[in-house]
């Protein structure tokens, strides 16, 4: 079975990234039956929150084949994605997504993402970090452009 081809090399990143001082999460990402891309965990070699394995996977596949519409892609992950990676599947337009471990597993070993689950629901005024908005009357100047004009690139 191919799906489990994939899998395994995403399980071996997440193993090796260990070894080598990184987070425990690997990610591939196939296209019409090949590996286009792999990523790891680098946040702290980086010093980069953003740099989950799937981020940099859906970096490295977007690069390779010239598009941020990743269309016809399917993404093998060690872990079930964070909200971060999940949206980045889903602007990615990614096909499919197969993980391994999941949040229970993650949360075991101390990556908890529940906190921002429970974050997104809160009203601005309730959240941990002071969430104020301020100045949509100037800034809505920019989507009333965009949405004008006829040349966009929508994505």
């Amino acid at each position: 079975m191919e799906s489990k081809k994939y899998m395994h090399e995403a399980i071996k990143l997440s193993i090796d990234n260990v070894k080598n001082n990184g987070g425990p999460f690997g990610a591939v990402i196939v296209k019409n039956g090949k590996i286009i891309s792999k990523g790891v965990n680098r946040v702290t070699d980086l010093n980069d929150p953003t740099a989950h394995a799937e981020v940099n996977a859906i970096r490295e596949a977007s690069q390779k084949l010239n598009s941020f519409d990743l269309s016809g892609c399917e993404i093998y992950t060690s872990c079930e994605p964070c909200p971060m990676c999940l949206g980045a599947i889903y602007w990615a337009r990614l096909d499919k997504v197969y993980f391994a471990n999941n949040k229970t597993d993650a949360k075991k070993i101390g990556f908890d993402d529940s906190f921002i689950y429970e974050e997104i629901e809160k009203p601005f005024e309730k959240r941990n970090i002071p969430t104020i908005q301020m100045m949509r009357d100037e800034a809505i100047q920019a989507f009333k452009d965009w949405d004008a004009k006829a040349d966009k690139i929508k994505y």
